[in-house]
């Protein structure tokens, strides 16, 4: 049985009494397989393989980068007195941020039974992981003996006899990005064992089809089977809702511990955890928008889907903005002469084209969403989401960057250049988190074909439903 629904339909729009579809066009159980599966068993398309080129070559660069830092030393970073937190530490809370979406799609979307989370709470997840891997390169390198990086781990040591400082906001994040991974990656894993079973029980190459059955780990569908699978995931989810709360409020707390003006400052932690909601969800969107055309899904991941997420980028919008007036209100409200130039400093001084690119992009672009045409025009969400993650970025460097350079000691001051090290490794850090993005499109199911088949399941029921009370009368 099929759902018949227009393929043109804007399926944004409810009708009185009936909810918009979330799958599109003459869908059924096997269709959906089918369009999923052809995605990992066709040959890649010429966009694919262009972009996993560019992206194996700008990940190489990093790997290089790196290599050439350890051998030379943290000098071949801009990082000078008294900027020692320089690009390391904004990318290190930029990729941070951005896997934050992934974790409210999967878990908190999940257990508020968000039935439109179906069709992207993969992607989101899978871009979950691949930003956490991009967050933790740069912590250890930043130690600058990244050969030590281990020494922060909790380990017994019989021959140093001594633990980590635990009052350093670093090893906190040590704790929270391994805690963070670690879960995200179980929920991801237990998210795909039933789709794995289906890559299993296709494939015809042998190698293949061992390790998608390894990777399934004997799944056969029986009930028994999804009565622990769905305990387990829900689990999981419950697990995983606290994390995107407190993985960013812990990372805020390497500023809002520390006596840097502008830094020691109570609204940091909700402040750091909505903007990384929104620039997570504008990642989400980066990624959708072409994949939905390259992969020929736009059946699966509608406009609906599209839109709602615009309509979290909206709201979280609104929040950052509205963090950014409060943190002016307060500096000016306290009284405290450092505060109040701290953040004068930050809109007019040598780093005002930093933050005014970051209001133009996070205060200004996302209004737009207020229209509905932009909310359902996949280019203009992509462009806007475009922007938010480039404010997003510029946002950690003005925290980071404008407070360190003047704070309370004019003689001091200085201005931060970063080095061609600094550019290579932020464009190289892209590059990574594309090429792991691009190797899972290939190999692994990027829609949930269980949850997107219920969710079909329940659509066909109401709509039998409809149709026999419309008999009725």
């Amino acid at each position: 049985m099929s759902l018949a629904i227009p393929n043109g339909l804007d399926n944004s729009n409810d009708r009185p009494g009936q909810r918009a579809p979330l799958v599109l066009g003459d869908t059924n159980y096997h269709s959906i397989t089918e369009a999923v599966c052809k995605i990992a068993e066709q040959p890649p398309s010429r966009a694919w393989v262009i972009g996993f080129l560019v992206s194996v070559h700008l990940a190489t660069m990093l790997g290089l980068c790196i290599a050439y830092l350890i051998y030379t030393g943290v000098g071949v970073w801009g990082n000078r007195a008294p900027i020692f937190w320089g690009w390391p530490i904004v990318n290190f809370v930029f990729w941070v941020g951005i896997g934050h979406a992934g974790t409210l799609i999967s878990a908190i979307l999940y257990l508020f039974r968000q039935e439109w989370r179906t069709s992207i709470n993969r992607t989101a997840e899978a871009m979950t992981i691949f930003a956490v891997v991009c967050a933790g390169t740069f912590p250890g390198i930043h130690v600058g003996r990244a050969w030590l990086a281990f020494w922060l781990a909790p380990y017994p040591s019989l021959n140093l006899w001594m633990w980590p400082q635990f009052r350093s906001p670093l090893l906190w994040d040590v704790f929270a990005v391994s805690t963070y991974a670690t879960v995200s990656l179980l929920f991801w894993y237990m998210g795909m064992v039933p789709d794995l079973a289906t890559f299993r029980d296709r494939s015809k190459n042998p190698f293949r089809r061992a390790a998608y059955g390894v990777l399934a780990l004997g799944w056969s569908g029986s009930s028994r089977h999804w009565m622990r699978y769905e305990k387990a995931y829900a689990l999981l989810a419950a697990f995983a809702a606290p994390l995107v709360l407190s993985v960013h409020t812990i990372v805020s707390f390497d500023f809002a511990v520390s006596q840097v003006p502008g830094w020691h400052t109570t609204i940091f932690p909700p402040y750091f955890v909505a903007g990384a909601i929104f620039s997570g969800f504008a990642m989400v969107i980066t990624l959708m928008v072409p994949a939905r055309s390259i992969f020929n899904i736009e059946k699966l991941i509608t406009i609906r889907h599209l839109e709602n997420m615009c309509k979290i980028i909206l709201t979280t919008g609104l929040i950052v903005g509205l963090a950014y007036g409060t943190e002016f209100f307060i500096a000016w409200f306290g009284q405290v002469p450092e505060e109040k130039f701290a953040f004068v400093n930050r809109a007019f001084g040598p780093y005002w084209w930093a933050y005014w690119t970051m209001i133009t992009c996070n205060v200004i672009s996302p209004n737009i969403f207020w229209s509905k045409k932009a909310r359902t025009t996949p280019w203009i969400m992509f462009v806007v989401s475009i922007f938010v993650n480039i404010g997003m970025w510029f946002e950690r460097f003005v925290i980071t960057i404008t407070s360190l350079s003047r704070d309370y000691l004019p003689s001091a001051w200085a201005y931060f250049s970063p080095t061609w090290v600094d550019w290579c490794m932020l464009i190289g850090s892209f590059g990574l988190f594309f090429t792991l993005f691009l190797l899972f499109c290939r190999l692994m199911p990027i829609i949930n074909m269980a949850e997107t088949k219920a969710t079909l399941a329940k659509e066909l029921h109401m709509a039998h439903a409809d149709h026999s009370h419309e008999g009725d009368h």
